[in-house]
């Protein structure tokens, strides 16, 4: 009698997914990734959603977990990250705008009476840069990597988040650029992951950046799937998996998937008590996103605002803050949190000679219907007099639009679940191997598993090595 047809099956070719049948193929194991789309990518997909000739990243655009991946940074992938001139810009009323710089001093030039404190404290974390990220890439319970590196970063977390923020940069402008980075959690900004997200993006700035791909973010799924294919690794896309009698057989099967979709299709595999843990799993605020096709750059007030691959849009602290603990109370801020990329001034490639794209969200109430365009719109006027007047089209994607899409988006949410304190370490249940299940031949390597989001590779790597460990 033959056996399994392969060592494991991963469902889903997002990041993590691809991730994970690497890493099981470099030890020598034969896998298969199965996807429902038409391309390999989940949330780093790229597509021309507006014009031809527009290439917009569909989801995740700008990559400082990405750069500073101890995993993605081991592979021999084919594909290269540009650079902007700074990382993020965080324009205010005054037409100046605050920089993160890959520079800690050309920073702190920006910040005025905090300069001197940001040296000091930020200086002392990019000492050990390196160390510190790959520890915050793994679980952290039972035991972190390099527990001294992580104590002394959920210290200074707790004394940011206690003080919302003075105690590190009291001024308005430090506080801003705090805010601006702090709102990438979807939480209310006085909680700890919103204070330790800020802190993390801060040190991967000073120590790998915040690029983007050149041609797209899709250009990193496709290396990923290239070089898992030069492993004798398989992909099938096309191929939606509604239930267990879906995959093809293997001894393993790996999830990219949230735990909804994990016990719809595998619930009858899996312990009762179990699937009652995950179906408590919490997502998070929906997002609203904008594409827009340019006829020009956007017509910013700041200059350094131009230069920045990364633009938060929001006002001060305070106005930041209030908007982001109105999403998450479920109502739609009149001055919202604004995220905006501009890939195509560092990239060329990403459209027609002269013209540019942009690629904006913000975050509204899970599963909202309302249209936003407005008050997004009315931020960047606000910011850039004149930009309706440089907008040649645009695509809108509602948090329906992008559950329909990608089924992982429950309710708008792209970051695999709610990040709150809880869920932030113990994602998706409180377990020492958060990875695998019950079942001893079902895994998770999805971004409902710790470090969480973002297109580094660290939750497939780390799904792997345990299943890994079982098919030994």
């Amino acid at each position: 009698m033959s056996g399994p047809a392969y060592d494991a099956v991963v469902v889903g070719a997002g990041p993590n997914g691809l991730a994970a049948a690497i890493e099981i193929a470099r030890a020598g194991r034969s896998v298969l990734v199965v996807e429902a789309g038409d391309t390999v990518g989940g949330g780093s997909r790229s597509a021309q959603l507006t014009r031809p000739g527009f290439v917009h990243d569909v989801c995740s655009a700008i990559h400082p977990l990405g750069a500073a991946s101890p995993y993605l940074n081991s592979l021999p992938l084919d594909f290269e990250w540009i650079h902007p001139d700074y990382c993020a810009a965080h324009p205010l009323d005054d037409g100046t705008a605050v920089t993160l710089s890959r520079s800690i001093g050309d920073t702190a030039a920006s910040l005025g009476p905090d300069a001197t404190r940001y040296v000091k404290f930020m200086g002392r974390l990019v000492e050990h840069a390196e160390a510190t990220i790959g520890a915050l890439q793994q679980p952290v319970i039972p035991f972190p990597h390099h527990p001294l590196l992580v104590t002394r970063f959920g210290l200074l977390t707790a004394k940011s988040a206690a003080t919302d923020g003075r105690a590190l940069m009291h001024g308005e402008r430090g506080r801003a650029l705090i805010a601006g980075t702090a709102a990438h959690t979807f939480l209310p900004l006085r909680s700890l992951p919103a204070h330790g997200v800020w802190l993390l993006f801060h040190l991967c700035a000073h120590a790998t950046g915040w690029p983007l791909a050149k041609g797209g973010s899709q250009s990193i799924a496709d290396a990923l799937a290239k070089y898992l294919l030069s492993l004798g690794g398989e992909v099938e896309c096309g191929r939606r998996v509604a239930s267990l009698r879906d995959v093809p057989s293997s001894r393993v099967v790996l999830f990219d998937l949230t735990p909804r979709q994990i016990v719809k299709i595998a619930g009858d595999e899996l312990s009762s008590g179990y699937r009652r843990r995950l179906s408590r799993f919490r997502y998070g605020p929906g997002l609203f996103k904008i594409d827009y096709a340019l006829s020009e750059p956007v017509p910013w007030k700041a200059e350094h605002a131009s230069r920045a691959g990364t633009v938060h849009l929001g006002g001060t602290y305070e106005e930041i803050a209030a908007s982001e603990k109105a999403v998450f109370h479920g109502e739609h801020p009149a001055r919202p949190w604004v995220i905006v990329g501009q890939q195509s001034i560092f990239d060329p490639s990403r459209a027609p000679a002269g013209k540019q794209t942009l690629w904006v969200y913000t975050h509204v109430p899970s599963g909202s219907t309302v249209d936003v365009t407005g008050a997004v719109e009315a931020q960047l006027e606000r910011f850039a007099p004149g930009f309706r007047d440089t907008v040649i089209e645009r695509a809108v994607r509602t948090p329906a639009d992008l559950e329909r899409y990608n089924e992982n988006y429950i309710g708008g949410d792209i970051a695999g679940g709610l990040s709150n304190l809880r869920q932030f370490f113990t994602r998706p249940v409180v377990k020492l191997n958060p990875y695998a299940t019950p079942n001893p031949r079902l895994f998770i390597c999805s971004s409902s598993t710790p470090p969480g989001a973002g297109v580094h590779g660290m939750c497939g790597y780390n799904a792997a090595r345990a299943a890994l460990d079982r098919l030994r």
